[in-house]
């Protein structure tokens, strides 16, 4: 049981993110592509990796993620920062273009964050709250090698 309905919420933040995404599609507010949105949403989840540690996270060539990056540096929704630390290293950065179509998403987050807070006892958002905690720091080893999740 707790799967499905796990499953189901999964499903309607996503469902939720397409919606808005289409609506922009639509009145020509965005020019990514599938793979392209895929590649800018993992690259700021990953909070300003290096070229080298995104192409690795994804497992693709360092050519194949030079070419996606050009791409979304073309249209304005990334930009490559030299490292303070090492100058022959760039760290990847998403610009304000990507930060207002992101919050696409966001705000519905922040929305149903809102009816829980309105819903629930302080109590039981503090257990929702450790059981998130607990998926995000223990049982999602499988993303560990991620410096940083951007939030």
């Amino acid at each position: 049981m707790f799967n499905k309905e796990f499953v189901k919420v999964y499903m309607k933040f996503k469902l939720k993110f397409y919606k808005s995404l289409f609506e922009k599609i639509q009145s020509r507010e965005t020019s990514l592509t599938t793979v392209e949105t895929f590649c800018i949403e993992t690259i700021y989840a990953m909070d300003n990796p290096t070229v080298s540690e995104f192409a690795s996270f994804i497992n693709i060539s360092s050519p194949n993620a030079a070419y996606k990056i050009n791409s979304l540096i073309k249209k304005g929704y990334l930009k490559k920062v030299q490292s303070e630390d090492d100058k022959r290293e760039f760290h990847l950065e998403v610009t304000d273009k990507y930060l207002s179509y992101y919050n696409l998403s966001t705000s519905y987050i922040d929305e149903v964050s809102e009816r829980i807070k309105s819903r629930f006892t302080e109590e039981e958002i503090e257990t929702v709250e450790k059981v998130l905690r607990v998926m995000s720091e223990e049982l999602m080893p499988e993303l560990d090698d991620i410096r940083n999740i951007k939030v």
